[in-house]
């Protein structure tokens, strides 16, 4: 399994939406609005780095109202 924070940036005073919008989107565990230079953090999982970059490209960038997104894998170090 493949687990990771999905950073994004909306447009002004879309983040609730966009946050719940994400929220039911298959892999999504858990999406959150938050303050800071990113609006709203995602926790996603996905079987391979393939299906987590299909999940981010194909299902969270499609959103209205998302203008960037950051994808960051989390690793075991």
């Amino acid at each position: 399994m493949v687990h990771a924070y999905i950073l994004i940036q909306t447009e002004v005073g879309k983040a609730a939406a966009v946050a719940a919008e994400i929220s039911g989107v298959p892999g999504v565990t858990s999406s959150e609005d938050v303050t800071g230079p990113y609006d709203v953090i995602v926790r996603a999982t996905a079987e391979t780095v393939d299906q987590l970059g299909q999940l981010v490209v194909a299902k969270v960038q499609n959103v209205e109202g998302i203008t960037r997104t950051l994808t960051c894998p989390v690793v075991h170090l």
